[in-house]
């Protein structure tokens, strides 16, 4: 019942952040979307532009399907790891599923009020399948960790992840409630992910 109900929650928060980014499938820019927009555009610097363009390749399926996949092979063997060798590509592939939906079912146009920094991507842009992504991931590598990792790692990864979320807005391919919301969603799924594997790999 609770990984249903967080997955249910997952939804809700792009369905309600769907209406209010594009009510009656109108897209009118929030002013705090455009204020966002704004103010990375005024921190430009040659550095910040090749250091994101960078950097944002950590949101990418390109990365981060190989790596799920290579960590469910390394856990799979491993009768004490087999929730973790589900629930890792679970979580990943399913975020960036719910992300490509409601692309489709929100067709948000792209930022334009800066220059992109980077080839504009052809699909819609609520949410971010980036950051939705990068936060699926490493969120779920930290929960399926059967000890505390070490508080070095959590900063590193909680750092990659908004690395990639500050890397969308920055290089003007999303705007701010874009990244916002899909990375909550992430969480959501990821928590439901994690509370339905350990029920059906329960040692």
């Amino acid at each position: 019942m609770a990984a249903s109900a967080l997955a249910l929650a997952s939804v809700l928060v792009l369905a309600a952040a769907a209406a209010l980014v594009c009510p009656d499938r109108a897209c009118p820019p929030p002013a705090a979307d455009l204020a966002g927009l704004s103010a990375f555009n005024g921190w430009r610097a040659s550095w910040l532009d090749h250091g994101f363009a960078a950097l944002t390749w950590f949101g990418s399926l390109y990365l981060l399907a190989p790596a799920a996949l290579w960590l469910a092979w390394r856990d799979w063997n491993r009768t004490d790891r087999r929730h973790a060798a589900a629930f890792i590509p679970l979580a990943l592939a399913g975020a960036s599923a719910l992300a490509h939906v409601a692309k489709h079912l929100v067709d948000r146009p792209r930022p334009d009020l800066y220059p992109a920094l980077v080839a504009m991507p052809q699909d819609a842009s609520f949410p971010s399948a980036h950051a939705m992504q990068a936060t699926a991931f490493l969120a779920a590598w930290l929960l399926a960790a059967r000890r505390p990792f070490a508080a070095g790692a959590v900063v590193a990864a909680t750092a990659a992840v908004l690395a990639v979320a500050l890397s969308r807005i920055y290089l003007q391919v999303h705007f701010p409630s874009d990244v916002a919301f899909g990375m909550v969603a992430a969480v959501l799924w990821v928590l439901a992910c994690e509370r339905a594997t350990r029920r059906n790999f329960r040692n």
